[in-house]
């Protein structure tokens, strides 16, 4: 059975995309970006061109949303210091 893939996520930025995309693979999560392809081509990180779709399999789904609940807690607590 083929495996497909969700959205759970999107980020401003290639940058945090690849950040995010770390994260989720350092638990296990496989995980795959898509982003509009003029906004990758220009380096473009702000505005729809800059969003970046985080993907994984269904089957990962609810993993990685929990994992992911956890980075973004993380990274608003540090903004906040």
């Amino acid at each position: 059975m083929v495996d497909r893939f969700i959205v759970v996520d999107t980020v401003a930025g290639r940058g945090e995309a690849d950040l995010v995309q770390s994260f989720l693979h350092a638990r296990g999560i496989k995980c795959e970006l898509s982003q509009e392809s003029a906004g990758w081509i220009y380096g473009i990180g702000v505005g729809p061109l800059g969003e970046v779709d985080i993907l994984v399999p269904s089957r990962q789904g609810k993993q990685a949303r929990e994992a992911l609940k956890e980075y973004h807690k993380a990274t608003t607590e540090k903004s906040k210091r």
